[in-house]
C-alpha cells in the first residue's frame, strides 16, 4: 500500500485535527455561495458583529459531527476532510440552484421531499436526475472513497480495535439520535430557539450555512411545544363546532385552487381571451389580488393558508411543510369545524394521493371524503401531463349533484392542469413556454365557465371561492414576476345570487382571510368570529 508522503500519519491525532480545521475553513468559504451576494447583505444578522464569532462557534459541532461520522466510517482524517467538504458542497450547491429557481435556498423539510423529487420529476424540474446523473454521482461518492480507501492508511489504533470502533460510531451517531429523545431535544431546542431568534431560512443560510440551517431548524421543529401553540391559536380562533351557525337551505361552497394561475392582462398580455375571469369580476361580492404565501412553487403553503386561516408565522417553523405535523392543527382548521357543525367536507385533487402526504394530512384536517388522480381515468401517454380542468370540473359537477338536498357542503378543489413544465407538446402545434401557458390558461377559464353555469343551476345556495395558488415559474416571461400577486374571487351563485348585486371594486386580500371573508359574505358565521 502506498503511504503518503512526510508520514503524516505518524501523527494522527494532529492529522486529524488539522483536517477538521481545514474541512471549516473550506466549508466556511464555500458556504457564502449558498445564496447571491445581495441575498446575502439583505439578511445578515441583525446582532451586529458580536454575533458573528458566536454563529461561527455554532457552526463547529455540526462540522464536527459530519467530519465523526466520516471519520468512523473510514479512521482516515483526509478521507474524513475530503467527505466532509463535499457533503457541505453539495448541500450548498443544492441551495444554490434551489434559489437560483424560486428565490428560497434550502430548508430543513426539503429533506421529507427527496423520495418525492426522484418519483415526480416533471413536477420539480428534475428530468435531469437521469441515467447518466446517477452513473456520475455513483462513479463519484464510490470512486474517490475507494481510492483514499486504498492510498490512505488508517490510523485505527493497533490495540483494542473494537473498543475504538465503537467509541467512534457512538461519537458519530449518538448526538444525532439523542435529538429524538425528550429530555435531550427540549432544552437543546430551547438552546437552538435562542440562537437563531425568528425563524428566517435566508438569514440562517447565511449565519449558520446550508446545512447548519437545515440542522438548527430541524431541532427547533422536533422541539416546538405545538399544544401550547394550537391552545393559542384556538383561544384566539373560537375554534368551537357552534361557531358555524346553519342556514335555511343547505348551501354548497366549492373552493377552486387554480395551479399556477394568474391572469396575464396585469403584465401587458392583451392576447388572452379569459371571458369567464371577466365575468365573475361583475358577479363577485369581493375580487381582487391575492398575496402569496410562496412564490412560484409549494402549493401546500398556500393550500394550508386557506384551509387554516392561519398566518404563516402562526405556526412557527411548520410553515414550510404544515401537512407533516397536520394533526396539531385539526381542532382550528375550516374543514375539522365544518365537518363538526355538520357539514359534508370533500377534497377533489388529481394527483398522487401520497404528494405532500395529503393522503394522510387531510382525513385528519377533517375532509370526510378525498377524491385524487386514481378516481380519474388518466393516461399521461394520450391525455396529457394532468388532468385538465375541463375533466376536472365535470367530475366536480357530479359530485355536487349527489350531496343531498339537506345536507351542507364544502368542496377544496385542487387543479393540476396549469402547471409546468409548459414544453413542445402540451398544446398542438406550440413549443414556446408562454404561448402554451397562456394556451392552457385559455382552457381553464372555458372549464372554469362549465363549472360556473353548472353550480348555477343548482337548487341551493352556492359560492364559489376562486384563486390562483401562485404566480408559474415562467422563466422565460419573467424572472421574478414583476407582482407575483394573483387573482381570487367570492362569487355568490344559484339560491346565493342577490337580484340586486352590483359589481364591486377590487379588493386585496391574503390566503388565510379568504374563507373568513367567505363566511362573513354569507352570513354563515356568528358576530364572534367577525
Amino acid at each position: 500500500m502506498a503511504v503518503l508522503p512526510f508520514h503524516l500519519h505518524d501523527y494522527p491525532t494532529a492529522l486529524t485535527l488539522g483536517c477538521y480545521l481545514l474541512s471549516c475553513a473550506v466549508i466556511f468559504f464555500t458556504d457564502r455561495f449558498a445564496l447571491p451576494k445581495r441575498e446575502r447583505r439583505k439578511n445578515a444578522s441583525p446582532f451586529g458583529r458580536d454575533q458573528n464569532l458566536v454563529d461561527v462557534v455554532a457552526r463547529l459541532p455540526v462540522i464536527a459531527l459530519v467530519f465523526a461520522g466520516f471519520f468512523a466510517i473510514s479512521w482516515r482524517p483526509l478521507y474524513a476532510a475530503a467527505g466532509t467538504m463535499s457533503f457541505f458542497i453539495i448541500f450548498t450547491g443544492i441551495s444554490r440552484a434551489k434559489f437560483k429557481f424560486i428565490r428560497e435556498p434550502l430548508v430543513f423539510s426539503d429533506i421529507a421531499l427527496v423520495a418525492d423529487v426522484f418519483k415526480y420529476k416533471s413536477i420539480f424540474y428534475a428530468t435531469s436526475l437521469n441515467i447518466a446523473f446517477w452513473i456520475v454521482a455513483f462513479l463519484y461518492v464510490f470512486g474517490v472513497s475507494g481510492l483514499y480507501m486504498y492510498f490512505e492508511p488508517s490510523v485505527l489504533p493497533t490495540s483494542d480495535e473494537a473498543f475504538w470502533i465503537v467509541v467512534m460510531i457512538l461519537a458519530a451517531n449518538a448526538p444525532w439520535i439523542l435529538l429524538f429523545y425528550g429530555p435531550v431535544n427540549r432544552p437543546t431546542a430551547a438552546l437552538v430557539q435562542r440562537l437563531v431568534g425568528k425563524v428566517n431560512v435566508k438569514m440562517s443560510t447565511v449565519r449558520f450555512g446550508t446545512f447548519g440551517s437545515v440542522v438548527f431548524h430541524f431541532i427547533i421543529w422536533l422541539g416546538v411545544k405545538r399544544e401550547k401553540i394550537v391552545a393559542e391559536l384556538s383561544e384566539r380562533l373560537l375554534a368551537a363546532v357552534h361557531d358555524l351557525i346553519g342556514h335555511e337551505e343547505a348551501p354548497l361552497i366549492v373552493v377552486w385552487q387554480s395551479e399556477s394561475f394568474i391572469d396575464m392582462r396585469h403584465f401587458g398580455v392583451d392576447s388572452i381571451k379569459l371571458p369567464t375571469i371577466d365575468r365573475l369580476r361583475k358577479q363577485a361580492v369581493q375580487w381582487g389580488r391575492l398575496s402569496n404565501v410562496f412564490e412560484g412553487g409549494y402549493t401546500l403553503r398556500t393550500e394550508f393558508a386557506v384551509l387554516s386561516g392561519l398566518v404563516p408565522d402562526d405556526i412557527h417553523v411548520d410553515a414550510s411543510y404544515p401537512y407533516l405535523r397536520a394533526a396539531h392543527y385539526a381542532d382550528v382548521v375550516w374543514p375539522g369545524k365544518l365537518k363538526r357543525a355538520g357539514w359534508h367536507t370533500h377534497f377533489v385533487h388529481p394527483y398522487d394521493r401520497t404528494f405532500f402526504l395529503r393522503h394522510k394530512a387531510m382525513p385528519v384536517l377533517g375532509f370526510d371524503k378525498l377524491t385524487m388522480l386514481d378516481a380519474f381515468d388518466h393516461d399521461t401517454a394520450t391525455d396529457g401531463l394532468y388532468v385538465s380542468d375541463g375533466v376536472l370540473t365535470a367530475r366536480v359537477l357530479e359530485e355536487a349533484e349527489k350531496l343531498p338536498e339537506d345536507e351542507s357542503g364544502f368542496f377544496f378543489v385542487a387543479s393540476m392542469a396549469n402547471h409546468g413544465p409548459w414544453e413542445p407538446g402540451r398544446i398542438e402545434g406550440l413549443t414556446n413556454p408562454v404561448e402554451i401557458y397562456l394556451a392552457i390558461l385559455e382552457q381553464s377559464d372555458a372549464a372554469l365557465k362549465k363549472l360556473v353555469d353548472g353550480l348555477g343551476k343548482l337548487e341551493r345556495p352556492v359560492w364559489l371561492v376562486f384563486y390562483g395558488d401562485h404566480a408559474p415559474l415562467l422563466k422565460s416571461f419573467a424572472d421574478p414576476f414583476p407582482d407575483p400577486r394573483t387573482d381570487y374571487f367570492i362569487v355568490p351563485l344559484a339560491n346565493a345570487r342577490a337580484s340586486n348585486h352590483r359589481p364591486t371594486p377590487a379588493q386585496d386580500e391574503h390566503p388565510w382571510n379568504l374563507l373568513r371573508a367567505l363566511f362573513g359574505h354569507a352570513n354563515l358565521q356568528k358576530e364572534a368570529l367577525q
